[in-house]
């Protein structure tokens, strides 16, 4: 099992962004009061990139709120594969992490910065104590809550009612860099979609000969973006 990540606080990056909390529509309304409370009892974190930030068996102690950077949630099978759930980005904090931590469970999931992390943390005491006491603070916990529960009944449709290549298409078009390139292996791709490598292979292969992607060894470059979307969007098959 990966060793959870357990960095010190960087004082000169919490010092930089005492104003962290404004950074969240949500927050920005908080009486001042509740807002000292939160800075106080709260701390601005960096994860370098490939740190685990929970895994599964672990603890909710703690609510991380992104200001930069990207954490990708997974979940592995009974057969060991990896399936991939959602991404939560800057702005954003993690919908599993807010169960967990009003259900009073451990993670069954596990969460992995993408790139270099800067989160602020909400240890328990002062979640609990907010989401008690304050109105403005309970509110955006259960409004971000509900959106990912939202995103999660999307992926689940996804996966149960559309079709594998209009998947493919849609994620090979969200991770492209601006020169149009995915930078993931054929099994990277495959766990994005919950799927095993050799069918990633093979539809791949596909979109090469229709033109719309070259592939590289380490990465696929988008020939026909359009194409692509259009596809994703169930235009073409």
């Amino acid at each position: 099992m990966s060793q959870t990540a357990n960095l010190d606080t960087d004082d000169r990056i919490e010092a930089s962004l005492t104003n962290w909390i404004d950074r969240f529509d949500g927050l920005k309304s908080l009486p001042d009061d509740t807002r000292n409370r939160l800075a106080r009892g709260s701390r601005v974190r960096r994860f370098p990139e490939g740190a685990v930030l929970f895994e599964p068996g672990q603890e909710a102690d703690r609510l991380l709120l992104l200001l930069s950077g990207t954490v990708r949630v997974q979940q592995s099978s009974d057969q060991g594969r990896e399936v991939f759930l959602y991404r939560v980005n800057a702005g954003e904090s993690c919908v599993l992490t807010t169960a967990c931590m009003l259900a009073f469970e451990d993670y069954a999931t596990t969460g992995i910065a993408e790139t270099p992390v800067l989160a602020a943390e909400i240890p328990r005491g002062t979640f609990d104590a907010l989401v008690a006491e304050s109105r403005v603070f309970r509110e955006f916990v259960f409004r971000a809550y509900a959106r990912r529960i939202t995103d999660l009944f999307t992926l689940i449709d996804d996966i149960v009612f559309q079709r594998l290549d209009v998947r493919l298409a849609g994620r090979l078009v969200e991770l492209a860099d601006a020169d149009g390139v995915v930078h993931a292996t054929h099994q990277v791709l495959g766990t994005e979609l919950g799927t095993a490598r050799e069918v990633i292979s093979r539809l791949l292969s596909d979109f090469q000969k229709r033109g719309l992607v070259k592939q590289a060894r380490g990465a696929v470059c988008l020939l026909d973006r359009d194409a692509l979307d259009r596809l994703a969007r169930g235009g073409e098959r």
